[in-house]
């Protein structure tokens, strides 16, 4: 076996009864209470589901196992997938060997591709990738596992198969519908010596001579790997998976939710609210910017990636990928845009007394890297969101297995119930 399954062979176990103690000595003790306005919205705050892959606490941002989401800047994705999956950094010769399995897992089946050649020509990317990850379903080692009847504590083992053959074809999934999509040209073949990061960006084919765009991808995807479990493409993922339902199914249906204009679709909202912008002043000033933002708010409106269902800070993954524009292109005018709206809006906000985060996420800046190195075709933009949080779900869903979380299955209760409870 490689690395990678081969540590979590050593550590699933050592897992396994650490859970199985705490459960026998505090199984009785409450954790969460419910009040109405929770029940009635979203359930927001509720603590009732494990992840631990990741935390996000209000007041520091993104952790993933334990390590702050900036710690993990210069690293690849190989490196944050196996500390997902494991709670350890891996060695060179690990990663290395990640790198290596990923590469040799990589080859999208022709059907594939037949099945997005027959799509409409103008189906949404994220339709067109959810459908692809769906249509390998076929694939599953985990399925077949299950059929021919396997111990349920080996269920992690062709989970991760799956997670890893996946994950391997994303990049290339995804380049390859974007080339189709937006006619960029035929799709272009992954080379073996280019990391998974670097062979997304060669795939899509974006002019690159100095390397530059490629490791902004590498960062784009290590930012956005995870986030918690109880957001909605990750909560999804996990509710499918309980009930058995392998990778490919999980995974497309939490894509499903990524998709959404409250998910997965923020960021192009925010570059589109910074062009409306940059057309309505011209040159952008903090007082052209500030009446901008107030006529938006005046509006009915809200600022787009500013503000967090969870973080009470700025975003740690914002803070990284303005410091990358401002290093590598300070002078490029939607960057600079951004860097003053962020010097600004906080402010206006705080004036405004509305919001309860003043703060921008990571949607804030992420859409004015791509737009920089010549991606502009915006319907696109959540589909590099889905490969990169495809290593967070992948890795939930692995561990989920290795755990034998139950199925979910949460009760719920009616208004006339709810009515009586409160004596209304």
């Amino acid at each position: 076996m490689a690395k990678l399954q081969t540590r979590m062979a050593q550590l699933i176990p050592e897992w396994r009864q650490e859970i199985r103690t705490l459960v026998q000595a505090h199984g009785d003790t409450k954790i969460s209470d419910v009040t109405v306005a929770q029940a009635y919205g979203g359930m927001r705050g509720v603590k009732g589901m494990v992840c631990d892959t990741s935390e996000v606490p209000p007041d520091v941002g993104l952790l993933i196992r334990g390590t702050p989401i900036a710690e993990l800047a210069d690293r690849t994705p190989e490196d944050v997938f196996y500390l997902l999956c494991t709670g350890e950094m891996p060695t060179a010769r690990d990663a290395r060997a990640l790198q290596q399995d990923l590469a040799e897992r990589a080859r999208v089946p022709a059907y594939v591709w037949r099945v997005l050649e027959a799509m409409p020509k103008d189906s949404h990317p994220m339709c067109m990738f959810d459908t692809a990850i769906l249509a390998m379903e076929r694939e599953s080692k985990f399925r077949d596992a299950y059929y021919e009847g396997m111990n349920k504590l080996d269920y992690w083992k062709p989970t991760l198969e799956d997670s890893l053959d996946l994950i391997a074809k994303l990049p290339a999934i995804a380049a390859g519908i974007y080339r189709m999509r937006y006619r960029k040209g035929p799709r272009i073949s992954p080379k073996k010596d280019l990391t998974w990061s670097q062979n997304f960006a060669h795939m899509l084919g974006v002019k690159d001579p100095d390397g530059e765009f490629a490791d902004c991808m590498r960062l784009y995807l290590v930012l956005h790997c995870d986030h918690e479990g109880g957001n909605v493409s990750a909560h999804t993922c996990h509710l499918v998976g309980s009930a058995l339902s392998n990778a490919y199914y999980s995974v497309s249906a939490a894509l499903n939710g990524l998709a959404g204009p409250l998910h997965g679709l923020a960021n192009q909202e925010c570059l589109k609210w910074v062009l409306d912008l940059k057309k309505a002043v011209g040159q952008p000033t903090h007082d052209n910017i500030r009446k901008f933002a107030w006529e938006t708010l005046n509006s009915g409106q809200v600022v787009p990636g500013y503000g967090h269902a969870v973080l009470r800070v700025t975003d740690p993954r914002f803070t990284c990928l303005r410091d990358f524009g401002m290093k590598h292109f300070p002078d490029d005018p939607i960057m600079k845009t951004v860097n003053i709206v962020f010097e600004v809006v906080p402010d206006v906000l705080q004036q405004h007394g509305k919001a309860k985060n003043i703060w921008p996420n990571v949607d804030a800046g992420s859409g004015a890297l791509l737009y920089h190195y010549g991606v502009k075709e915006f319907s696109f933009y959540t589909v590099f969101f889905a490969v990169s949080r495809a290593l967070g779900m992948a890795s939930q869903l692995v561990i989920n297995r290795a755990m034998a979380t139950p199925i979910e299955r949460p009760k719920s209760v009616t208004t006339t119930w709810i009515k009586k409870q409160v004596g209304a």
